[in-house]
């Protein structure tokens, strides 16, 4: 079998996907369901667990990323009612800072690779990148699915690509940023998610949150319904993560309500769900109080 039919087939298995209007649809139905229900102490502090803190900037350096990480440090000994959060993703190059510095338990070590944010580099520069992260003691690593080549259907090309930093990356959480603002349409984007599924990722994520629109509700909607069909095709549940401008408590109860709806609550772990942000955990804290 060719690599065109091999992926055409893989397509197949999944229901096609919904338009962007009959999925906005969809959307405004679930989140009219919910309405604000779920604004509840023990979601917020749920939403708080989920979250990968990023601190993703062209002003990083060591100093600072230490004291981003002490922020996660110092939640964890004044307020033990508020869940730490699931990871602390960086660049790279400051993932022993992060290790160094982290004193909590349990809160995980991520790393962006493989030429974030656009992934337009050399295949072998993806794959030393990524291992030097590994090495250095990344607990994850968030890579980007080559856009340019899917969108030309070079699958094989991409595929290979993923599951080359997947042999990188074991024993470590891969999750496989599609770019969904780039993908723009929900069939781009439903074909993307079963590629990298796939090719073993651990994670879809919608974004990095850097050149095109972040996460929306529509792409995370496609994502989950391909996330729920391929659990029950194959009895394997991998994990959705929601990336770039959300901001607010409201975004983020928004992403809750689909990923309850469509998923189901065994989805409602940072073990399959995850919300990458800065901002966001200030305005949760805020919203948990005293």
């Amino acid at each position: 079998m060719n690599s065109s039919n091999r992926y055409t087939d893989a397509f197949a298995k999944f229901r096609p996907a919904l338009t962007e209007e009959e999925t906005t649809l969809e959307v405004e139905k679930i989140l009219s369901k919910y309405g604000n229900t779920l604004h509840t102490v023990d979601n917020i502090k749920f939403l708080h667990s989920v979250v990968d803190l990023t601190s993703l900037s062209a002003t990083d350096h060591d100093v600072q990323i230490m004291q981003f990480v002490e922020q996660v440090n110092a939640l964890d000994s004044n307020r033990p009612d508020i869940p730490h959060v699931a990871a602390i993703c960086v660049y790279p190059n400051f993932v022993s800072t992060v290790k160094n510095a982290l004193s909590t338990r349990g809160v995980n070590i991520a790393a962006v690779s493989g030429g974030f944010p656009s992934s337009q580099t050399f295949p072998e520069v993806k794959v030393v990148e990524t291992g030097l992260a590994v090495e250095d003691g990344a607990d994850e690593i968030d890579i980007v699915l080559h856009v340019g080549n899917f969108l030309s259907e070079n699958y094989e090309e991409v595929a290979d690509e993923i599951l080359e930093l997947r042999e990188v990356t074991k024993g470590r959480h891969l999750k496989v940023i599609l770019e969904t603002g780039a993908l723009k349409s929900t069939e781009n984007i439903r074909r993307a998610s079963i590629l990298s599924l796939f090719c073993d990722a651990d994670f879809i994520k919608t974004s990095t949150g850097k050149e095109y629109p972040g996460a929306t509700l529509n792409a995370a909607y496609t994502m989950a319904t391909v996330l729920k069909q391929y659990a029950e095709l194959f009895g394997e549940k991998r994990g959705l993560k929601v990336s770039g401008g959300v901001r607010t408590t409201e975004d983020a109860l928004r992403y809750l309500a689909i990923v309850k709806e469509v998923l189901g609550d065994e989805w409602l772990t940072p073990d399959l769900f995850r919300i990458g942000a800065s901002s966001l955990v200030a305005d949760l804290q805020k919203e948990i109080g005293e």
